[in-house]
């Protein structure tokens, strides 16, 4: 029995939950999902230059009725509390963020590390849901509620990929 990848888990929790637009700025540990995305007819992609540029279509669309996410790579992060802080909760916009986490488990890259240690702290003073996905037989469960709690509540949610679920390490990127 074949166990599916990461990617091929998360490309059904969001056809599951009808997650149709996805933003992107482009990471090699995302790079296999990004592909599996652009390659399904069921998803519209875009790869906009800057996260909350992504956020902000992503937001928009939620406006107009259709669900998205923004995938990015932990030091994209740090571009986004001030449009999290002052469009998506004052509105209570239920972005999902689907973010690789880096700059943990011995990655050299200073900028990745740093963000790394502060991302989650913002993101809880901002009350926005967390859960870092490390196993993959947790996968489905865990982005399945995160999705469901967020459409539910009207709340942000921000699910972080661990290398122990991407198996991706410093020196292979």
């Amino acid at each position: 029995m074949n166990t599916p990848a990461w990617y091929d888990i998360v490309v059904e929790v969001l056809k599951r939950h009808k997650v149709k637009l996805v933003t992107y700025v482009p990471d090699n540990v995302l790079s296999p999902l990004i592909e599996r995305l652009r390659a399904d007819p069921f998803f519209t992609t875009l790869g906009p230059a800057r996260e909350e540029e992504a956020v902000g279509i992503v937001t928009g669309a939620y406006m107009a009725g259709m669900r998205g996410i923004v995938l990015m790579q932990t030091s994209g992060f740090a571009t986004l509390p001030n449009v999290l802080a002052s469009l998506v909760r004052p509105y209570q916009i239920p972005l999902l963020m689907m973010i690789s986490e880096r700059g943990t488990m011995g990655d050299h890259q200073l900028g990745q590390a740093m963000v790394c240690r502060t991302m989650v702290p913002i993101l809880n003073s901002m009350g926005i849901e967390t859960h870092r996905m490390v196993s993959l037989e947790d996968l489905d469960f865990m982005a399945d509620g995160m999705i469901r709690q967020a459409y539910s509540t009207q709340e942000a949610a921000a699910m972080l990929l661990s290398p122990l679920l991407t198996k991706k390490r410093s020196k292979e990127l």
